[in-house]
């Protein structure tokens, strides 16, 4: 049988070993070599795609309305690819290729050559390729994409176009390994587990893979810290990274091969971290540039977890302490900001804190939103977006504010911040006290900020002390020395001041109560907004206590949870509003 014969019949055949293929698969990594007989020299396995997938999406794609980032945009008819992006989030997702794992899910004759018509749309037109499609990041997560969802779109396909298909997907791959890699953090990475996957998913690679895997595990030694966290000291970007790292390290068993021990090294220390931001109800603390994550994505990654063990209490890499007792959880940050390189979504909330009981959180930090994020940038960035204190309504770091400089750096990193942080923690008695201080506000402003907290052993008190104080052999700068403590509460919360003007009642959604007391001060319930909520911004509440350094430095305060049903039923009633409607 001549070459040409071989070739025709692995055609005829190539649709029904896919169909087969497909029906098997239940989510492991699968073979390609066994879709396509006769092309193993090739692509010869996909990987796992984990995030998750939603099969409703594909009747929208095949509309022609594409929604990414908040944004919908309709085809009409025309290229998606032709049309002008909404936004620069929204043009990286369609970019990114990652919506054809909704395509995907249906798994339909349909969405199969809905799908291979967009690819080939793409791949046909070279010339109306736009800059940020030739981003690194935004490369690294389409090659991701087309090797991952390659059993979807050459299922059942003819020889002619898989052969198309790997001319484009070997051009991205490499522009990928001749890319400058500028752009620090997860970009970077992104990049070189783009290039790992490559390597492994293309036969005859073995020169390749000793490269890329070589590179990944040098930049996995540095980015992920010795306990866990990310350099970035983002809790979303654990989140995002294993998303990709559990099913390269499946796609290296699959090939049988070793996976690198820096990869099998960081995912071991990632784990423990992803539990340590996590509050009862499954939601992750607010710190440094994360929202909303998807708990079924958590849950799936948290599935990859053989230890399951109980998240220590202690990040001293990372910069958080944790503080659990009974049903409370109380998360803080006692870090300095990362290194100006992956400060771009860096916040400026050191020593700002968390706490839920049980399922429900109570005080939180605004966070910042899935979507639209540069119209709230600069307010979650802020330490007035955080449950701590803010001096003189100026934030303990400084971000550049140049526009041309952001653009030049994809957005404002921190240029100055706290540089001293300290924490320490100690059991007592009655129970655990974590003590800390950040020098954010010395250079500017001759002041060090002190927060004390103090958990009881059954979780139903949380005392703490927050305190302004010029360094040693200092003094205070300026003649104005106003400051503000606040607790932003989640939206879930009703919140009502009591009638002695020093104390709020909190109900939480499971009906228990909570009071608020500051000890010496006046105690204000003002607007703020939620922005990590999976609908988009909230507005909610926050307590606010305000005083002037010069004639009082210090303010305590409690939170302390009462009794049930009845404590609920009288706040209520003496409730002074109800919680707002959503924005």
């Amino acid at each position: 049988m001549s070459v040409a014969q071989s070739r025709r019949i692995s055609t005829l055949i190539a649709g029904r070993f896919a169909r087969s293929m497909l029906a098997r698969a239940s989510g492991s990594t699968i073979a390609l070599s066994r879709l396509w007989p006769g092309r193993t020299d090739r692509l010869v396995i996909a990987p796992h795609d984990l995030r998750t997938a939603d099969a409703t999406r594909a009747a929208e794609i095949y509309a022609g309305r594409f929604v990414f980032a908040g944004k919908i945009v309709t085809c009409h008819g025309r290229s998606i690819f032709d049309l002008e992006p909404p936004s620069e989030d929204w043009e990286a997702a369609l970019l990114g290729f990652g919506w054809l794992r909704h395509l995907r899910a249906a798994d339909t004759a349909l969405t199969r050559a809905n799908a291979r018509s967009l690819v080939d749309d793409w791949i046909s037109n070279q010339a109306r390729k736009r800059p940020l499609e030739r981003r690194a990041d935004v490369r690294a997560r389409r090659v991701i994409s087309l090797l991952s969802q390659a059993p979807l779109v050459l299922g059942d396909t003819d020889g002619k176009f898989y052969r198309k298909y790997l001319r484009g997907l070997a051009r991205e791959i490499r522009y990928l390994r001749h890319a400058t890699l500028d752009n620090d953090g997860v970009p970077r990475l992104q990049v070189l587990i783009a290039l790992c996957y490559a390597s492994l998913c293309l036969a005859n690679q073995a020169r390749n893979i000793k490269s890329a895997t070589r590179k990944l595990s040098d930049e996995l030694q540095r980015q992920i810290l010795p306990d866990g966290g990310h350099i970035s000291r983002n809790p979303g970007a654990l989140v995002e990274l294993l998303s990709d790292l559990l099913p390269l390290r499946q796609t290296f068993a699959a090939r049988n091969i070793a996976p690198p021990p820096a990869l099998l090294n960081a995912i071991d220390r990632m784990m423990p971290m992803l539990r340590f931001f996590r509050h009862g109800d499954g939601s992750f603390a607010l710190f440094n540039g994360m929202s909303t994550a998807p708990s079924d994505l958590v849950a799936t990654l948290l599935a990859y977890d053989d230890t399951r063990g109980v998240p220590m209490a202690s990040m001293p890499h990372t910069g958080f302490q944790r503080l659990d007792a009974g049903n409370t959880a109380l998360i803080i940050d006692t870090g300095p900001p990362p290194p100006a390189s992956v400060s771009q979504d860096a916040h400026a909330g050191c020593l700002s804190f968390e706490l839920s009981s049980g399922v429900s959180r109570i005080v939180v930090n605004c966070g910042m939103p899935s979507t639209g994020r540069d119209n709230w940038r600069p307010f979650a960035r802020s330490t007035a977006a955080h449950s701590t204190l803010t001096y003189r309504d100026a934030s303990s770091c400084q971000f550049v504010e140049l526009s041309a400089m952001k653009r030049l750096l994809r957005g404002a990193p921190i240029t100055s911040g706290p540089s001293n942080v300290e924490s320490y923690r100690e059991a007592v008695p009655d129970g655990d006290v974590l003590t800390a201080s950040h020098d954010g506000y010395l250079s500017r402003f001759g002041v060090i900020h002190r927060r004390v907290l103090m958990v009881s052993q059954d979780g139903t008190r949380l005392e703490g002390e927050d305190s302004l104080s010029p360094a040693p052999g200092g003094r205070i700068k300026g003649s104005e020395a106003d400051f503000a403590l606040r607790f932003h509460l989640h939206p879930s919360v009703k919140a009502s001041r009591l009638s002695d003007a020093r104390g709020v009642m909190l109900v939480l959604p499971n009906r228990d109560v909570w009071t608020f007391e500051a000890m010496d001060d006046k105690v204000d319930l003002e607007d703020s907004v939620f922005l990590a909520g999976n609908d988009g911004p909230r507005r909610t509440s926050q307590i606010v206590i305000r005083q002037d350094a010069r004639q009082a430095g210090t303010i305590r305060w409690s939170f302390v949870r009462s009794s049930t049903s009845a404590s609920a039923t009288t706040a209520r009633r003496n409730a002074r509003r109800e919680p707002e409607l959503p924005l």
